[in-house]
């Protein structure tokens, strides 16, 4: 069984995604569940995502790093209900292995997110989800182990501030954030200060039935997924209505430049400059990404490569990026370079940046770009996992059930003013924060 959902996890090809219309179904079960379903018959699989607002960005003041350790901590013991015996890492470990089922729960700066891949089988089927379910409900944070994968942890984080794009970003995210909960960096001290009791309060606050956003792709029809996902829930408090979290602030503007400077003993020097960006549910997000292609997401074909790669060969590699989220996440653009060439290639990047906010792409790079997402757009949505990623990224962040099947029209109705008017909304080329990492003091 193992096998044959390894090969499975190769072959996942959502059968006619990339060229009709992608039906989501949605719906809330009477546990306060979102639920969101496409339905893929084509293989004898089940994905499912579960995702709840348990990010980085819910870390108690003094506690940064308790939604990441909570997620890490999910899989590494189990406590004995009904019947069920306790379970240690190294059983649970076992028991994931002989069903031939995956399961994993990791934590980024907004939400935690529980998946699982299993067969359709009903023999299979029944005990992922009866396993999963315990994962979700019944996490026994042993203590002994959480003391050992801290220092683990901690020993990691010691080591990466060795390198120097580690130094870059621990400068560079802070600056950019200051007090907000996306500038949060955890510490081998903020790890110091978890408890098992913490991970348990957390828990118990966050992961309830009625804060679920729960996605699934796969060969089952409406009922039967709302039957598995019930399942899944069975063992969390289901209030129907949860009280409200508390409300997290919005990212802060930049009012200034700002440069640091740190001296590394490196052959090359990172450089990392950018800004608070835009929150996902921004109206620009369309115009910014296809513009940020043609700036640099685009790879060779992107202005920052022209200038700074090819015309005078001052790095490798050089790219932007947005990262938006539920609040503004970062706009950044990095580099790789000699150090005695750090500075010359900061003001050429300052350089196109500013051009391109002032005068916005040309008709041909627009054009190039439309062709090049558009005619890449199939291989965003060509397997279970991927179409997975997207129906979860359309629930949490509740856009229109038909995001999908507009995706190219959107890009294609782009135009240059829009991209140049998105862009001076967005992007100020004289409010940069710039990092550079690398050379002698």
């Amino acid at each position: 069984m193992k096998r044959c959902l390894h090969w499975w996890l190769g072959a996942t090809l959502w059968a006619g995604a990339a060229h009709a219309a992608i039906p989501i179904e949605h719906w809330t079960l009477p546990n306060g569940a979102k639920v969101y379903l496409v339905q893929s018959p084509g293989l004898p699989l089940l994905d499912i995502q579960i995702d709840f607002d348990a990010g980085g960005r819910r870390d108690p003041a003094g506690r940064v790093g308790l939604a990441s350790a909570t997620a890490q901590m999910i899989g590494k013991g189990l406590l004995a209900r009904g019947g069920a015996p306790a379970m240690d890492e190294n059983a649970i470990g076992d028991a994931w292995a002989d069903g031939g089922a995956l399961f994993s729960a990791s934590a980024s700066s907004d939400r935690m997110s529980f998946t699982l891949r299993s067969l359709t089988r009903p023999d299979v089927l029944d005990a992922a989800i009866q396993l999963a379910a315990r994962h979700l409900a019944d996490p026994a944070f042993p203590a002994d182990v959480w003391a050992r994968d801290r220092q683990r942890w901690s020993a990691s984080l010691r080591e990466s501030l060795t390198k120097p794009a580690t130094v870059a970003d621990r400068a560079w995210t802070p600056a950019v954030f200051g007090s907000h909960p996306y500038g949060q960096q955890t510490t081998p001290e903020s790890l110091a200060a978890l408890s098992v009791a913490d991970m348990q309060a957390f828990h118990a606050q966050h992961i309830q039935t009625c804060r679920a956003k729960v996605s699934v792709v796969g060969a089952l029809d409406r009922a039967q997924v709302q039957t598995r996902v019930t399942q899944l829930l069975a063992g969390l408090p289901a209030n129907a209505a949860c009280p409200a979290l508390p409300a997290v602030a919005e990212v802060a503007p930049l009012s200034q430049a700002k440069e640091i400077l740190i001296p590394f003993a490196s052959a090359q020097a990172h450089v990392t400059m950018g800004q608070p960006g835009f929150k996902r549910d921004d109206p620009d997000f369309f115009a910014l990404t296809v513009g940020n292609y043609v700036l640099g997401g685009g790879g060779f074909v992107s202005r920052l490569t022209e200038q700074v790669r090819e015309k005078r060969g001052l790095s490798y590699s050089v790219y932007s990026y947005f990262s938006p989220g539920l609040h503004a996440g970062p706009f950044a653009i990095g580099l790789q370079t000699r150090p005695d060439q750090a500075r010359q290639a900061v003001e050429v990047a300052r350089s196109v940046l500013k051009e391109f906010v002032d005068k916005g792409p040309t008709e041909a790079e627009l054009q190039a770009a439309k062709d090049n997402l558009n005619g890449g757009f199939a291989l965003r949505i060509d397997s279970n996992r991927k179409l997975l990623d997207n129906l979860a990224n359309i629930a949490w962040h509740q856009l229109p059930l038909d995001y999908l099947d507009t995706w190219t029209q959107k890009v294609q109705a782009l135009t240059v003013q829009d991209i140049a008017q998105a862009f001076v909304r967005k992007v100020q080329p004289d409010r940069l924060v710039t990092v550079v990492v690398g050379g002698a003091p």
